[in-house]
């Protein structure tokens, strides 16, 4: 009979961790939060500066599951509140604890990995709930709840119905339209280089321009260039210096939840969605049967701590050793440097048994959690390696006073990348001694134009999001679905593009609540709640510092913003069905077109935006710009069905020199696809 009742958030983890503790104890879930901020109304009264009341009610739909935990922990000897450890899992042993109405004491245990061992370690160690832990949780709640509750309204009023802003959200997308705007306003700027290839033994070193008579010449015209080409005489370069040194490739950190997120959509297409949930279930338990029953594979997965246990240090120093050899494994600790801000309070991302390989749990895993279980564990096994030796050689050409210079390395010892597998570009390159002649076999002239800055993709938004200290990486997830859902951004070619509507909305914010779109500012709200888990400050001071202004503004927005008028576009032709106007109207995946007559005539299309290029296929109808049903640009003949041509390169209006066939845009190039015909854009 059960004396014990420990309550977690999911049913999966329940049902691991029932396993590990045995018949004395019984486990059973929350399934997550069971109380909240109403819906319906803020919720949030502020009165003063030691005065704000948050009125938590029971999440609709939460009755059976409160009744049951009020069931079960009835007659029990201790009831154990285990929900995650960080700070919305202390916040949901909080509401659990106020629910159950439970005594103050040593009831909240916690455990970074879901393994027999480290479940059972934290039963013997049970703790008060950390009341700074979940000021802290609760401040941010708050905080959301009034920039959202207060900003939406106006935006309904004065925009249209369903918008919304939340705090990190509109930094966010500020961030997204103003390098929108940097595209926009950017000229190209003309630059030219003219690299030598110089030859010895039929290998080949390629230097590049350095400088002229001692000046550091930038090459801006074609005529720069025939200056430079000029002065140089005959055919050969007294070689005058060689430097060779050998530089260390350091190991990477284990990851942070912002981290993995990074690489998974870098290097195995995850959105930042599914890397979340493929990494819970990875966390959460899995059934190797032979290998030893249920068990979590890796550490909590959600963290900025890349401080990685002791014992785990050891484990992975042995398994190198007998694996890949003494000098694979490091022979000095490696110090982490945590960002300020930094979360603690548990380890970085890691397996939780290095010896479950990849490869020796693949048939117990799914595609998706191999390619992210395999990821998590290189890049563990990959940090207490050995750094990775590379031999650079600098050589420094020169000819009538002017100057060239050729940078090379190649790696003399892998180190950590045998582990990480890094395809590294072989390169038997032609090598001088000082004093030589070196014999040039080609002089290139290459034109350039500056390119502007790269929109955000997933990865580079989680990024900057966490140089700035904005979020906390369980909440990039959420920042990025409501951009899209809300359609203030969209995602073209897996970069993230404003829509009309997320300008409108970003520059409202802009003007009348700078404070919520400032990055620092918001910067400085998360050193506020990491002072209030620390107990340096009271998380109602926190919030009445940031309210005093800010419901100034709010009221300032509502009596001076004007309405914002959509205007109607029409589009100039007739709808087919009731002869009313055509126009463009804004859904939630972008522009379509519909009959004016609405709702008496529900007449939709989509839209065919045309590229001006005539299909070079049958070579009469005009190509189309289309969406795939996941939103991926491509390009198709308007002849369709009868004409199957199709693209994800757009084509367009210049013919090919070498084969006269037509050429595509793609991503680094303008190329031919019927020849090698190549135009180098980086």
């Amino acid at each position: 009979m059960a004396e014990n009742l420990v309550i977690v958030e999911s049913p999966s983890k329940a049902k691991t961790i029932e396993k590990y503790l045995g018949k004395k104890y019984k486990v059973i879930s929350s399934k997550g939060h069971i109380k909240d901020l109403p819906k319906s109304r803020m919720g949030v009264s502020v009165i003063d500066r030691d005065n704000i009341v948050a009125d938590y009610i029971s999440i609709r739909g939460k009755g059976d599951v409160i009744k049951t935990l009020k069931k079960e922990a009835k007659g029990m000897k201790n009831v154990y509140l285990a929900s995650d450890p960080d700070r919305e899992g202390e916040a949901i042993a909080w509401h659990i604890s106020s629910v159950l109405d439970l005594e103050k004491g040593k009831n909240r245990i916690v455990f970074n990995e879901i393994t027999k061992d480290a479940v059972k370690e934290a039963i013997k160690h049970p703790r008060n709930l950390d009341e700074n832990l979940v000021d802290s949780q609760q401040a941010r709640r708050v905080l959301d709840r009034l920039v959202g509750y207060n900003i939406s309204p106006v935006l309904w009023k004065k925009v249209k119905p369903k918008l919304s802003a939340g705090r990190v959200q509109s930094t966010a997308l500020k961030l997204i339209v103003d390098r929108e705007n940097e595209i926009n306003k950017f000229i190209p700027e003309e630059y030219w280089s003219i690299p030598i290839d110089f030859i010895k033994n039929r290998r080949i070193l390629t230097a590049n321009f350095y400088s002229y008579k001692g000046e550091r010449i930038k090459l801006k015209s074609k005529s720069d260039v025939d200056k430079v080409k000029k002065a140089i005489k005959g055919q050969i370069f007294l070689v005058t210096d060689v430097v060779k040194t050998n530089k260390n490739r350091n190991a990477p950190n284990v990851y942070t939840t912002s981290t993995m997120q990074q690489d998974a959509s870098r290097k195995i297409n995850f959105k930042t969605r599914k890397t979340m949930s493929v990494a819970q279930e990875l966390y959460e338990g899995i059934n190797l049967k032979r290998l030893g029953g249920v068990t979590g594979l890796i550490t909590y997965m959600r963290t900025d701590s890349t401080r990685i246990s002791d014992e785990s240090k050891i484990a992975c120093s042995n398994f190198i050793f007998e694996n890949y050899g003494k000098e694979y494994t490091r022979s000095n600790s490696k110090k982490i440097n945590n960002k300020k801000n930094v979360q603690d309070a548990h380890e970085g991302i890691r397996p939780t048994n290095v010896e479950f390989t990849p490869d020796k749990i693949k048939e117990h895993l799914t595609n998706d959690q191999f390619k992210l279980y395999k990821l998590i564990w290189e890049r563990f096994v990959a940090s207490q390696m050995a750094s990775a030796v590379y031999e650079s050689t600098n050589t420094t050409f020169e000819n009538n006073k002017v100057v060239y210079k050729a940078s090379e390395s190649k790696i003399i010892f892998d180190g950590f990348l045998k582990v990480l597998k890094e395809k590294e570009k072989i390169k038997v390159c032609a090598e001088f001694e000082k004093g030589e002649d070196a014999k040039i076999k080609e002089i290139k002239e290459q034109q350039h134009f500056t390119q502007p800055p790269a929109r955000y993709s997933e990865a580079r938004l989680i990024a900057t999001l966490e140089e700035l200290g904005i979020g906390r990486p369980s909440t990039y997830a959420t920042i990025i679905d409501t951009l899209q859902k809300r359609y203030y951004a969209k995602i073209n070619n897996k970069v993230f593009v404003p829509t009309e509507l997320g300008e409108i909305v970003c520059n409202i914010i802009s003007q009348y609540f700078p404070d919520i779109i400032n990055s620092e500012f918001t910067a400085n709200l998360e050193n506020d709640l990491d002072k209030i888990a620390e107990g340096d400050i009271k998380w109602q001071e926190a919030i009445y510092n940031f309210y005093e202004n800010f419901y100034k503004d709010v009221q300032k927005a509502e009596q001076q913003l004007e309405k914002v008028e959509i205007k109607k576009e029409y589009t100039g032709e007739n709808c087919p069905e009731c002869s009313s106007p055509l126009l463009f109207k804004l859904g939630k995946f972008g522009k379509f077109v519909a009959c004016s007559n609405f709702p008496d005539c529900r007449y939709t299309e989509t839209i065919q935006k045309k590229i001006g290029v005539v299909c070079p296929k049958c070579k009469k109808n005009e190509i189309l710009e289309k969406k795939s049903k996941k939103g991926k640009i491509f390009y198709g003949c308007e002849g369709f069905p009868d004409c199957d041509f199709v693209s994800w390169d757009k084509p367009i209006n210049r013919s090919c020199p070498k084969c006269d066939n037509i050429l595509y845009e793609g991503k680094k190039a303008v190329y031919c696809s019927n020849c090698d015909y190549k135009e180098d854009n980086k």
